[in-house]
């Protein structure tokens, strides 16, 4: 009688190496790229250059106004919030930079503090409201908002204050084709996309965007996280203000007009951080600012009409936050990982294990 054991054999396991998905901030940027080279190949079809050296810092110019606010944004929207009063705390510190500084030198810094001072404290009062109140961030900012435009309103019908020229340098002095108010952006985008990558705090705005219950568990304080996420915020929007009272040499209260409030949430989504929280940085917002400054400087170059740059800048942040959605819940991938995940357990997959693969099979 002769007994005979079966031995498993061992089943190959096919070797596929897992390749990285590409960011939302490496998207932002191609997709920059391909907006350049079709935009530069049309308005070369019509006779122009968009690369010229006034094509290039117009639109250096438009991104650095609308970069700062953005970048503020881009705190406030991590923490699952929103602001809808920048535009408002813009016009504002423009008023308040350029009556404090009264046209002396000498009273330059002392407006530079005036004007980021109160764009705090509105930031402060939001944050506060927000969290404390548990007002909601649309109703919250946007009643504070309108408080400041009437403010603005009642007492300031026109033009007010006197810029000096030594701080008009930061509104029209240039390095080469690009503007120290681009420079200095950049520089504040630096020092966001540091705070948010290596810092404690900026962690803790991942995390009370992701989930504010687990933050909480974790012992992090989110009231406070949002409380700073909506003074930086206001922050940058003063700073947007200053640049705005060095450009025209004095305050504007009609700033508000220029539909920043909208268009920075509209670039921070453009550059893939998610609305509802916890996704997201500061150089993928850059990108989307710099996408919206080349659609506005290739509508100008070629006149486009106004009312149909608007349906144009819509259909690409439509788009956009389209694909960033598609690319989150892929259907495909999940379907992917089930189909793995049945192959790795047999018994899950209602599989017949094979008797001759078995150990301990024996036959007689």
């Amino acid at each position: 009688m002769s007994t005979a054991v079966a031995t498993a054999t061992p089943t190959a396991r096919p070797t596929s190496r897992r390749r990285r998905r590409i960011g939302s901030t490496e998207i932002v940027y191609l997709a920059l790229v391909g907006i350049l080279v079709v935009a530069g190949v049309l308005v070369a079809m019509g006779g122009g250059n968009l690369f010229s050296t006034a094509n290039t810092a117009y639109m250096l110019t438009q991104t650095s106004l609308l970069g700062f606010v953005a970048i503020g944004q881009t705190f406030v929207i991590l923490c699952r919030s929103l602001d809808l009063s920048v535009g408002y705390v813009v016009a504002l510190c423009s008023i308040v930079g350029a009556t404090t500084m009264a046209g002396d030198p000498s009273r330059v810094w002392l407006g530079v503090v005036a004007a980021l001072a109160a764009a705090a404290g509105i930031g402060l009062v939001n944050g506060l409201v927000v969290t404390k109140l548990r007002v909601n961030a649309f109703i919250a900012t946007l009643g504070v908002g309108l408080i400041v435009k009437g403010y603005l309103d009642t007492q300031f019908k026109g033009p007010a204050g006197d810029v000096p020229s030594s701080f008009q340098m930061f509104g029209y002095t240039r390095v080469g084709p690009v503007p120290i108010s681009t420079i200095v952006m950049l520089v504040v985008a630096a020092v966001g996309i540091v705070l948010l990558t290596r810092t404690r705090q900026g962690y803790h705005m991942f995390a009370v965007g992701g989930n504010v219950d687990v933050a909480r568990l974790s012992g992090i304080r989110a009231d406070r996280t949002v409380i700073i996420a909506h003074v930086l915020c206001s922050t940058c929007a003063g700073i947007a203000g200053l640049l705005i009272a060095a450009r025209f040499g004095t305050g504007n209260a009609l700033v508000y007009s220029y539909g920043l409030d909208l268009d920075s949430i509209a670039a921070v989504v453009l550059g893939g951080t998610l609305l509802l929280g916890g996704r997201g940085s500061v150089a993928g917002t850059v990108g989307g600012v710099l996408i919206l400054a080349v659609l506005d400087t290739v509508f100008n170059v070629l006149d486009v009409d106004p009312f149909f740059k608007d349906v144009l800048r819509g259909v690409v942040i439509i788009a956009a936050v389209a694909l960033y959605a598609r690319r989150q819940i892929d259907p495909a991938s999940s379907r992917a990982r089930f189909r793995s995940n049945r192959r790795r357990d047999p018994v899950r997959s209602g599989a017949r294990p094979d008797p001759t693969t078995t150990d301990g099979g024996a036959s007689a």
